[in-house]
This record gives C-alpha cells, sequence and structure tokens, in this order.
C-alpha cells in the first residue's frame, strides 16, 4: 500500500509552481521576455564575485577528499565557526560554534527545529499571511500548524487572535520577518509585545515555547525599516537561516540553525540535530558549498534592485486604486485583488501575461503576491500590461 497523505497531496499542488510552469511553457510560444512572471521568488541577482572565486579557488587549490567527502555529522567546524563569529559580531549575542547547525535550505532548518521542540500532537502556531509550505513543514511531523488570522492593516501580528489560540498543547511560534508573501517586517513592538506573551505563557503551561525564526530575507530590508534582531528579544528563539536570497543561491541549498545560546537546552538541540538528521535523510549540505559561503560570510550579493522595483510598484499599485501595504524587505508585494476571489483575479490577469499568486494559499483570500525578482526593465513593461489588464476588466483609468 503507498502512503495516502502523500497521494493526497497530489491533489493541492504548489499554486507558485504550476504558475511558474505555465509562464514558462507561455515563454515558449511569445518569448519569456514578454511574459511578466511574479509567480516565483527566485532571485534575479547574481552571486557575489567573491563566491565564484571562492569556489575556484577551492576547485583548484584544496584537497579533494575535504571538498567532497563528508562533512561530520555536526557540520563542517570553518562553516560553523565562521558563522557564529559573523552573527556574534553583527547582533552582539555571543554564539560559538556549538550553537550552529548546517542545513539544506531554510527548509532543512525548520525540518529540524520542528522536530526538535515537539512530539506527534503538539501545536506550532503561525501567522497569516504565510509562506504555504509551512502546512506539509510541520503537519507531516505529526504536530499540528495552527495559523492566526491576518490583521490586513499593517500584516502585524493579530495579537487578540493569537492569545485566543496559544494553549498548553503550544510549543512553538514559527515566524517570518521580513515577510514571505506581504513582504513586511515585524517592529520592534511587535516583537517586543510577541516575546511577552511567550513569556508569561511558558511560565503559566510549565514548559517553554520557543519562537522559531525563519529568517531567509533577513538582508533584504528596505532604507528606514525598523528591522529588530528576533534572538535580541527573546532567549529562547532558533533562527534558520538561508544564504538563497541574501547570496543569489537557492540551488546551492545551504543554510543554518543558530541556537540563542541562551535558550534552554541550547546545547542539547543542536547535538539533537544530528540524530534528526538520521531519521529525515538529511545529512548535512554539501561539503564544498560550506566551505565556500564560510569565505564570504558577511557579503551579499546587489540587493538594491529589490527596493527600486518595490518603488515602481507600490507607486503604480496605489495609482490604479489597489490597496496595498508598502513593503518593508524581501522581494514580494502583497495587493488586495480589486474582486473578492482573487482566483478569478489572478485568472484574468493569465490573459495579460501577468503571473500573479493568489493570496488563499498564504492563508489571506482575496489578495494576491507579486514576487518582483525580475529584471527592471521588465517591471516597467509590464506595468503597461497591468494598467490594461485593470481598465479592461475592472474599468480602472
Amino acid at each position: 500500500m503507498i502512503a495516502e497523505n502523500y497521494k493526497e497531496m497530489l491533489n493541492g499542488k504548489s499554486v507558485i509552481r504550476e504558475l511558474f510552469t505555465y509562464a514558462t511553457e507561455r515563454g515558449k510560444e511569445i518569448g519569456y521576455e514578454n511574459v511578466f512572471d511574479y509567480s516565483l521568488g527566485n532571485p534575479s541577482v547574481e552571486p557575489p564575485k567573491n563566491f565564484t572565486q571562492a569556489m575556484i579557488d577551492l576547485l583548484q587549490h584544496a584537497d579533494p577528499m575535504l571538498l567532497h567527502g563528508y562533512s561530520p555529522t555536526l557540520g563542517n567546524p570553518v562553516f560553523r565557526e565562521k558563522t557564529a563569529a559573523s552573527l556574534a559580531r553583527r547582533f552582539g549575542i555571543p554564539y560559538t560554534a556549538e550553537d550552529i547547525f548546517p542545513t539544506t535550505g531554510a527548509a532543512g532548518a525548520i525540518a529540524h527545529a520542528v522536530r526538535a521542540v515537539t512530539v506527534p500532537g503538539d501545536e506550532i502556531i503561525t501567522f497569516a499571511p504565510f509562506f504555504p509550505e509551512y502546512s506539509p513543514y510541520i503537519n507531516l511531523t505529526g504536530a499540528s500548524l495552527k495559523i492566526v488570522p491576518p490583521r490586513v492593516e499593517d500584516f502585524q501580528i493579530h495579537f487578540e487572535a493569537f492569545e485566543e489560540m496559544i494553549n498548553e498543547k503550544t510549543m512553538a511560534v514559527l515566524i517570518n520577518t521580513p515577510n514571505n508573501p506581504s513582504g513586511i517586517v515585524y517592529s520592534t513592538e511587535t516583537i517586543q509585545k510577541l516575546t511577552a506573551v511567550l513569556t508569561q505563557k511558558s511560565e503559566e503551561y510549565g514548559h517553554t515555547i520557543y519562537i522559531i525564526s525563519d529568517e531567509p530575507y533577513r538582508e533584504i530590508v528596505f532604507d528606514g525599516v525598523d528591522a529588530p534582531c528576533v534572538s535580541q528579544y527573546y532567549a529562547n528563539t532558533l533562527v534558520c537561516y538561508s544564504f538563497s536570497k541574501s547570496l543569489s543561491l537557492p540551488g546551492e541549498r545551504i543554510g543554518y540553525i543558530a541556537v540563542n545560546p541562551a535558550c534552554k537546552d541550547s546545547a542539547l538541540i543542536i547535538n539533537m540535530c544530528g540524530q534528526i538528521s538520521r531519521g529525515i535523510g538529511h545529512n548535512c549540505p554539501p561539503s564544498i558549498i560550506q566551505l565556500a559561503v564560510a569565505e564570504v560570510i558577511d557579503e551579499t550579493s546587489d540587493l538594491s534592485v529589490y527596493e527600486t522595483n518595490m518603488n515602481l510598484l507600490y507607486k503604480e499599485l496605489t495609482n490604479l486604486g489597489f490597496t496595498c501595504v508598502k513593503p518593508g524587505g524581501t522581494f514580494y508585494i502583497f495587493p488586495k485583488a480589486l474582486e473578492e476571489d482573487a482566483k478569478i483575479f489572478s485568472e484574468k490577469a493569465k490573459k495579460y501575461d501577468l503571473m500573479l499568486v493568489p493570496g488563499d494559499s498564504f492563508g489571506c483570500p482575496g489578495y494576491f503576491r507579486m514576487a518582483y525578482c525580475i529584471d527592471t526593465e521588465k517591471v516597467e513593461r509590464s506595468l503597461v500590461q497591468l494598467r490594461k489588464f485593470v481598465k479592461e476588466c475592472y474599468g480602472v483609468q
């Protein structure tokens, strides 16, 4: 007998991936440069040249057995040491190598973090709008994902609904800031209020409630935006990070868990991650990628294009009458559709070769996501189609 739960998932494939596939096929017909594909969050800028050079240098000069052999169970020591030192410099938290566990991107980090702090029957809370893959990430462990409805006026946390949902089964809160899909950044006030609630509830229930902080967009924060470091405000924080966006390396699948050294059982959690890997077949990212990233640990790609694109889209969308919270980071914007059903809205947009992702799977029906990690020139050309779309379909001048 095959596994029915995975079979059933075939009926709920990723809307994002399906749109991306459609856009690719449409591109074969009219040229992909004429398809305004805002579906997939695939970085549009190159990795730093120093990363490429580090790869070349390693291949030319390093011991091949080191580059292509297994790394230790808990990851390459150089990667762990340099990652910890970077975090300590940047955020003033005394991380050491013992607090770092390399993973296959942020997804791999979340997979380990969830299993480290829950058992089947436990609950994890997240806040809409949220990344749709959180559902399988959590629910397939035997824990349950509970979703707090959105506060649509600013997409900060809906605390009234959150405090009604949290209970003695809650073992962790999964947050994503800067946020996919809304692009907002949780403010210092929001993080302080969240940590106050978790501190009080941990005492009330007699067990630690962890924050699992999903931070792949940490480096993409726009000018003047308040972007607090979550771990500075809550000791029991497990940071899940990916270099996919900061270094434009999504295909290399490299990230880490950083457990706050002040976290309860911090050393134990990292060591447990090595054992969790045995159960999920993780066994560390490639050795050469760990070593190459370690060489550029404090660098990023040129991320400035994302703010440029955001400003172009936000101005046009608001001029056309869309309700839209201005993003504080990432490369996503999340406007309200011009009709109640965002699926219908997005389907109409396809006829204008605009690939817009309806917000239903993000826990926020009636909204749609645009991933503006495309060339600025293409963003500018897409505005012509956007104007035509809303004029012909909704009478917007």
